[in-house]
């Protein structure tokens, strides 16, 4: 006879009802992990997808995802020309916020060449970007259908195809434009700011008195072309040659174009252990807390059930059970309230992850240690009982 599966028959409910509330407790515990792993995946996302070796933004900066920067788009021709490069593509990347059914939206808009990388990695449903306007890609996460309009800067723009769990370091889904359409919605000024700007421009002009009329003309006219342009990009992403060094090919940019070279790895340490280190770290108290908290529950409910069956303890003990049997029954408990809660928390995250509005990723590593964290617990927290279950005297049996 298996002692603690006849105490769990006799006390069925309470068995039950504790593991399902230990269960969801387990549950976020899962979903912290998942979230944290999923922090990692939202960004490196753009990253992986684009595979590029090298990230050449403005000088001095960490750009483009950790800080701002902007230089002009014919830079990508400099850098193709470097020694090891094999090719380069300019990329232009933005946040916008714009009305959908009533609610805030919040999407990550990337703009690339049409015929070179950078572009969306894969295509779900419909067709790749083929007209150099007003044609767009977007992220299944942002539950757009093929057709859909958008209404952009000064422009509509339609779905033509979908693409995969492309989304920002933030988690806003992403949404691919050719280059030309990202650098006018990012950069191109409406009608009155430009009115507004070239007035500007003409006043402090006119009070230069050594610049006659038609200079000044001149020179406004210049000037409000080179403010007014949009080709500007965020950064030139490369790809090497098989066999260039990597070294060598960051420090020819940095020292002829005044740029700055940032590589694969270098801009993963950027994005993992600068933009999200604060989450991560705030992720890992909740799950050590939340651990915390599943062992004293674990504790608290064993002990309880030991005290319950004091007068069954002793009543062993009368009969001669062995200390064994008797820490056997309590140990036994623990650890299936343990599996049977794992059960029930990994069935629940396994139901649910999908419909969480932050990416969540269940690594089978995370699991497996998390399951290996709960017996560890149980067997812990097990021994609390056990401990008052030994200090019982078999006398206690005949007690009133």
């Amino acid at each position: 006879m298996n002692l603690a599966i006849r105490d769990i028959r006799y006390h069925r409910g309470r068995f039950i009802l504790t593991s399902i509330g230990l269960g969801l407790l387990l549950g976020v515990v899962m979903s912290m992990g998942g979230i944290y792993r999923g922090l990692f995946a939202d960004a490196l996302a753009v990253l992986n997808a684009n595979q590029a070796d090298l990230w050449v933004v403005q000088q001095d900066t960490n750009g483009p995802f950790a800080e701002s920067s902007r230089i002009p788009e014919d830079i990508k021709y400099r850098v193709a020309a470097v020694p090891g490069v094999a090719e380069a593509a300019p990329l232009s990347f933005q946040t916008l916020q714009i009305d959908r059914q009533g609610k805030p939206f919040r999407f990550f808009l990337i703009g690339y060449e049409l015929n070179n990388f950078g572009g969306p990695p894969a295509i779900l449903a419909g067709r790749p970007i083929r007209q150099k306007h007003y044609e767009m890609v977007v992220a299944k996460a942002m539950q757009m259908e093929l057709g859909a309009t958008i209404h952009l800067g000064l422009h509509d723009y339609t779905v033509v195809g979908i693409t995969g769990k492309i989304v920002s370091s933030g988690g806003d889904p992403a949404a691919y434009v050719t280059l030309a359409d990202a650098q006018e919605i990012q950069f191109k000024k409406d009608n009155s700011a430009i009115r507004n700007d070239r007035q500007r421009i003409g006043a402090n002009l006119s009070g230069v008195q050594s610049l006659t009329p038609s200079q000044a003309g001149f020179l406004q006219q210049n000037i409000a072309e080179i403010t007014e342009s949009t080709h500007i990009v965020n950064t030139v992403v490369a790809k090497l040659e098989p066999g260039a060094s990597l070294q060598e090919v960051q420090e020819r940019i940095k020292r002829w174009n005044h740029l700055r070279a940032i590589s694969d790895a270098e801009q993963t340490a950027i994005l993992t252990k600068g933009m999200i280190e604060k989450a991560r770290m705030q992720l890992g108290l909740f799950r050590i807390i939340l651990l915390i908290i599943s062992a004293v529950i674990i504790a608290l409910i064993i002990y309880t059930s030991t005290i319950d069956k004091i007068k069954v303890i002793a009543t062993l003990k009368l009969i001669g059970a062995q200390n064994r049997v008797i820490v056997g029954m309590i140990l036994q408990q623990s650890l299936l309230m343990g599996i049977i809660a794992y059960g029930i928390g990994y069935l629940l995250i396994l139901l649910t992850y999908e419909n969480f509005p932050r990416r969540i990723v269940l690594e089978p590593m995370d699991l497996q240690g998390l399951f290996a964290i709960v017996m560890v617990i149980c067997t812990i927290s097990s021994f609390v009982g056990i401990r008052k279950a030994l200090k019982v005297q078999p006398a206690e049996a005949l007690g009133g």
